[in-house]
């Protein structure tokens, strides 16, 4: 007998609509119980879209007792709605960030951070090739991870890649950004394809973040990155005694220098009637990564959004640790606020310890 995670949602934009999908696709381990609509219009929308019941208070979201309630709403909302609904005692997930800026943060943090009742949605750890590679770092494949390249998506989602892979905690962090403005053809955006690909002034940001003890981070994101098909996505993880590049693993062994794949399994290519979906990843002849939702035929981005939800859902039933904590949230996003000014200002910006640490 099935026992799906019950929760609910504050918020009826796009990103509801992710939580609201992955409910569709999995309705035996996820379930919907409210949508909290301000709008007659957003209400129509969500109950024509989705067929959930809708809320218009937060007395009648809590009222079918979800297991948690994610917090969808805008940046200058999300600590006034978290801080409620942690008062009325229930489970939250925020999305990111919990709060606009490094004041907001500490605010929020000093009004709920001893309650424990927060998490943050944060799914890039759980995408299928950072699941794996995450892996065979903590095998000790290439020795004790030292620094972290990404050049896939933006600031907090970046930094927080990089604390996980380095096991950098909440210490002080040295950042240097500095932005580069040239033509680049940007032909997919959030809203479909242009009508006209040609380049247009795109704005790159490279920084280094200095986590200390010979830990570092770069970041390089171009406007768009995310949407951009011509712009490649990439990853070095590099360790004492080796380096991760993409999906390729350079190492040092007892019989000499190693490069190894870490090779991914997916089912509906050529002929094969499985159904189209990445079913796990391995290297070096074992399994480092499965997918846990075979038969949904999630995107990669998809199944992590999933797997965040269900690991929101064990550790509000206290069946499972906390998958992304307040504390964790605040730091990454405060990092990546420090990005954010030292490439304003073109100086180097010392985060302090704060009082999540």
């Amino acid at each position: 007998m099935s026992n799906p995670l019950k929760f609910a949602i504050v918020g009826t934009g796009w990103r509801s609509d992710f939580f609201l999908r992955m409910a569709r696709a999995a309705p035996e381990r996820l379930e919907v119980v409210a949508v909290l609509a301000r709008s007659d219009a957003a209400a129509l929308r969500v109950a024509e879209a989705w067929g959930v019941p809708v809320a218009r208070t937060i007395d009648e979201v809590l009222a079918p007792q979800p297991e948690f309630v994610i917090a969808a709403v805008s940046w200058p909302s999300m600590p006034g709605v978290v801080t409620e609904l942690v008062e009325r005692g229930a489970h939250v997930l925020a999305e990111t960030p919990p709060a606009p800026t490094a004041e907001g943060l500490r605010d929020l943090w000093n009004a709920v951070g001893a309650s424990g009742r927060v998490q943050v949605a944060e799914q890039y750890m759980l995408m299928p090739g950072h699941a794996a590679r995450l892996a065979v770092v903590r095998s000790g494949a290439i020795g004790t991870p030292t620094a972290v390249e990404v050049a896939s998506t933006h600031l907090y989602h970046a930094t927080s890649i990089m604390r996980s892979f380095l096991g950098a905690g909440f210490d002080e962090t040295v950042v240097n950004a500095r932005t580069f403005t040239a033509p680049q053809s940007d032909p997919l955006t959030f809203d479909g394809w242009a009508p006209d690909p040609s380049p247009v002034p795109r704005t790159t940001t490279v920084a280094t973040l200095d986590f200390g003890d010979g830990r570092m981070g770069l970041y390089d994101f171009v406007d768009n990155q995310w949407w951009n098909p011509l712009l490649a996505r990439r990853i070095v993880i590099r360790g004492s005694l080796g380096e991760i590049v993409d999906d390729t693993v350079t190492r040092l062994t007892d019989e000499g220098v190693v490069i190894s794949p870490i090779s991914y399994r997916r089912t509906g290519i050529d002929m094969n009637l499985e159904g189209n979906e990445v079913v796990s990843a391995s290297f070096e002849g074992r399994i480092v990564y499965q997918n846990p939702w075979i038969g949904t035929r999630l995107s990669e981005d998809d199944i992590a959004v999933a797997s965040f939800l269900e690991e929101v859902g064990r550790w509000a039933r206290s069946e499972g640790p906390e998958p992304y904590p307040l504390a964790d949230a605040c730091q990454d996003h405060l990092l990546g606020l420090a990005i954010e000014e030292s490439a304003r200002n073109r100086a180097d910006v010392r985060t302090n310890k704060e009082v999540w640490a």
